[in-house]
């Protein structure tokens, strides 16, 4: 009989042979209904049974239910997310799709972002539907659609339209946690995600008095825009510690014996490596412009420009924030909200995170679990607002040199092999004793 370590590498595979591209744009975007289909058709030939609820056509979100031997104790939700972001087939090594197995690695779009998740969770449930395992509690399965887009297809909806089927959830586990830091041979932190900050995805409008380009012209919407965007683009927003970053650096400090100043910790975090750039941007508001848009016509200027910047905030800057941004932009750029989810942070502590840790030692005696804040957003936000207390939890043990952080919506995505079984066996230790 296969057990899931054996079988987590092929499901992972399938997955990424599944073009789950999410363009943020219903009529480009796809194959999220086909990764569904697949998940129900793994589930279903172990016996379970699962519900597919689509929220526009092709935006596919499945939830199904493990029952446990406690049916009185809260449930578990186990989540993760389908699409991908857009990959340029021209920029990698591999084709992005391919599912290709290569120097120990499975490559692919959504190889840790999070097919390899989702591939672990399938691994195991089938493991135990062919054993006849039985959870302490009941685990909610949800696969969702559209969270690189915000979730509003996806998480969101399920949570507008379908809570039933997440009744007695009080906790839940999904992406970006649980992955390693290696300090030396005998030492590995694994940073679960307590906390993320919120978004705010805008888009700043300048407005000017059209015109000839051949003309001299002093009210050009596209200089306005250009010089706001450089200023929000070049700005560094004040250093803010929230509790979860500050345990954070607590921990770093002691097991990598350095001073660490909890009110101007940059040095430091420079010193991280591999996720100096992920916790960097946990200190601070961040505003990053993405994408410009002004003009119909070479020739002429144009009455209108404008620009969208992916802003994130820290737990309860979210008002500040905006406070501070329009003190950099200046008072004339409109400001139109396109996106706006909270920030999330709950504390390290309690029976789930005891479970995690144990199960992490488990099979590697040198961990040792730490909070981190994710610099991003998940599916945690919609599900949130349910009063589900979320952590990141997807357990990865990885090569020391691996730049995991870049991996992310970045070029060559890749997930260790061997990290991807050991992610099973801690999965499922964890799930057996939470």
């Amino acid at each position: 009989m296969r057990t899931a370590v054996d079988e987590v590498v092929d499901i992972c595979r399938d997955l990424l042979r599944i073009d789950t591209t999410n363009t943020g744009d219903l009529a480009t975007s796809a194959g999220e209904r086909v990764a569904a289909e697949y998940v129900a058709a793994q589930l279903a030939e172990v016996g379970v049974d699962a519900e597919l609820h689509e929220s526009a056509p092709g935006r596919a979100n499945l939830v199904a239910r493990i029952p446990g031997s406690d049916p009185a104790r809260p449930a578990l939700l186990v989540h993760g997310h389908l699409d991908v972001v857009p990959a340029e087939a021209s920029e990698w090594s591999v084709p992005p799709f391919s599912g290709e197995l290569r120097d120990g690695f499975l490559w692919g779009r959504g190889a840790i972002d999070m097919k390899d998740f989702d591939a672990m969770v399938l691994a195991v449930v089938r493991q135990w539907q062919r054993t006849g395992v039985r959870p302490p509690r009941d685990i909610v399965l949800a696969f969702t659609a559209d969270e690189e887009a915000g979730g509003e297809y996806g998480a969101h909806f399920l949570v507008d339209n379908h809570r039933d089927l997440l009744d007695g959830c009080t906790e839940a586990i999904g992406e970006v946690g649980g992955f390693s830091y290696t300090v030396s041979s005998d030492l590995r932190l694994y940073l679960v995600e307590t906390a993320e900050k919120g978004i705010n995805w805008l888009r700043l409008h300048a407005r000017g008095r059209p015109g000839h380009g051949s003309m001299v012209h002093d009210d050009n919407a596209v200089t306005a825009l250009a010089e706001a965007v450089a200023r929000v683009g070049r700005h560094r927003f004040p250093i803010v510690v929230t509790p979860t970053v500050r345990a954070f650096l607590e921990e770093i400090g002691e097991v990598l014996g350095i001073e660490i100043d909890p009110d101007d910790p940059e040095l430091a975090i420079s010193k991280l490596g591999p996720i100096a750039n992920l916790i960097g941007a946990t200190i601070r508001n961040t505003a990053n412009p993405t994408r410009l848009a002004a003009g119909y016509k070479d020739n002429v200027i144009p009455s209108r420009a404008s620009a969208t910047i992916d802003c994130r905030t820290l737990p309860g800057q979210a008002e500040l924030f905006l406070e501070q941004l329009r003190d950099v932009i200046g008072p004339d750029l409109e400001i139109e909200h396109v996106t706006r989810q909270p920030a999330l942070e709950t504390t390290f502590d309690g029976a789930l995170v005891d479970a995690m840790a144990d199960a992490l030692r488990a099979e590697d005696p040198g961990a040792r679990p730490v909070p981190y804040m994710l610099s991003g957003g998940t599916d945690a936000k919609a599900f949130n607002r349910l009063g589900i207390r979320c952590f990141g939890f997807a357990p990865l043990r990885l090569p020391a040199d691996l730049n995991f952080s870049a991996l992310f919506h970045g070029i060559d995505e890749r997930v260790p092999v061997e990290g991807l079984q050991f992610g099973v066996r801690v999965l499922d230790r964890f799930l057996r004793n939470s």
